[in-house]
Formats: structure tokens, C-alpha cells, sequence
């Protein structure tokens, strides 16, 4: 079908993929155990959407840019280690936040609406995720293909539909742990200095990639 070659072993790779912790389900782990399932369920929807310009992109042949120019690459790659390490920051200040004003509606709670535009953004600006499709794509892509850019479609309409969700799957457990553990009395502050520095970590680490 579209010229597309062992499929299962594609799916199976992509869930191996999907569950490997990242950027993108770091950012849905933040939201869920900050501001509960759906908010987590959200983040998830917003990182497919994403998702989405990338298997567009790949489809029409545009991540080629972010493969072969070095200074395209380079400027996604700043600009997606700047949103990472913004994250991280704003994680931090609404725990200093919550200090003061403890128990309430605090910075840290975003709406629905901009939960999701950050989701996207945090996918968008991640150049990993165009070279991961210019690199696992073809694989799967027979060289004899009368439409290859189908064969991406389809690939990665696949790959995003099953990302999706794994990612609601995290969102709500997440969502589900953090619930215990504020009944615990053991509030995930931890978790949330946790979640900033990983951010934080994770953007300078991108900034810092040849």
C-alpha cells in the first residue's frame, strides 16, 4: 500500500520511539501533574499537532533543508534549546510562586489554549524530530514506490495517530500519580524541580549538539 514496506516492524519501532522519554513527553508530564488529565491530555494533542508540520514537511520534501543547511539547522536548533530552557525557568518560578501564595491558581496553571500552543511549539522547535523523519522514513519507503510522498504521508500520519496515543497514556498516569501523591502530603515539588532542570538540561544539551 503506497508502496510502503514492512509496516509492522515500522509500528513496532515507532511505539519503541514513542515511549522513550523526550522533550515532548516531559512537556506532557509537566502539564498533567501540574494541572490534572486533561490538561496533560492537551499537551499530548498539541505535540501530535506538531507533529503534524513535520510529517507535512517530510512529506513534501522540506526537512531536506534542516538536513542539508547547516545554518537552518542551527537556527531551529537555538531557538527550540531557548523555548526548552525557558520552560525549565518558568517551572521554577511558579514553585517560587506556589511558596507564596500556596494552594491557590497560581502562574503555573496555563490555559488550555496556550498549553497547547506551547505543546506545538515544543515539537516544532525541535529539529531532532525532522531529521527522525528523514532518517526512519525511507526505510520503510520501497525505492520502487510510484508516490513516495504518500508513503511519507501515510508513515507519518501512522507514526503521529499511534504517538498521540502513547502520549495521552502518559498524561493520564501522570495525571493519576500526582493525584496520590498530593493526597500523600508529598506534593510534587520534587517532581516539578525535577521536570524544570530536565528542561533546562535538556536545552542546553540541544544548544550544545554538533
Amino acid at each position: 500500500m503506497f508502496g510502503v514496506t514492512d509496516l509492522g516492524l515500522f509500528i513496532l519501532a515507532g511505539l519503541i520511539l514513542n515511549i522513550t522519554p523526550g522533550v515532548d513527553l516531559l512537556y506532557i508530564m509537566n502539564r498533567s501533574a501540574a494541572q490534572g488529565k486533561k490538561a496533560g491530555v492537551i499537551a499530548a494533542l498539541g505535540i501530535g499537532a506538531g507533529c503534524v508540520v513535520h510529517v507535512l514537511a517530510a512529506a513534501l520534501g522540506l526537512s531536506m533543508i534542516l538536513v542539508s543547511s547547516s545554518l537552518a539547522f542551527t537556527c531551529v536548533k537555538y531557538l527550540g534549546a531557548a523555548y526548552l530552557i525557558y520552560l525549565g525557568i518558568t517551572t521554577f518560578l511558579s514553585l517560587k510562586h506556589k511558596t507564596i501564595r500556596d494552594n491557590s491558581q497560581s502562574s503555573s496553571v496555563l490555559s488550555h489554549r496556550k498549553i497547547f500552543r506551547q505543546a506545538i511549539l515544543v515539537n516544532i522547535l525541535n529539529p531532532k524530530v525532522a531529521l527522525f523523519f528523514m532518517a526512519l522514513l525511507p526505510q520503510f519507503v520501497s525505492p520502487g514506490a510510484e508516490h513516495p510522498a504518500l508513503a511519507f504521508l501515510f508513515l507519518g500520519v501512522l507514526f503521529n495517530v499511534n504517538g498521540t496515543l502513547v502520549n495521552i497514556v502518559f498524561a493520564l498516569f501522570t495525571s493519576a500519580l500526582a493525584v496520590k501523591l498530593k493526597a500523600a502530603g508529598t506534593l510534587s515539588r520534587w517532581l516539578k524541580s525535577l521536570i524544570g532542570t530536565l528542561f533546562v538540561a535538556l536545552g542546553i544539551r540541544l544548544a550544545l549538539t554538533a
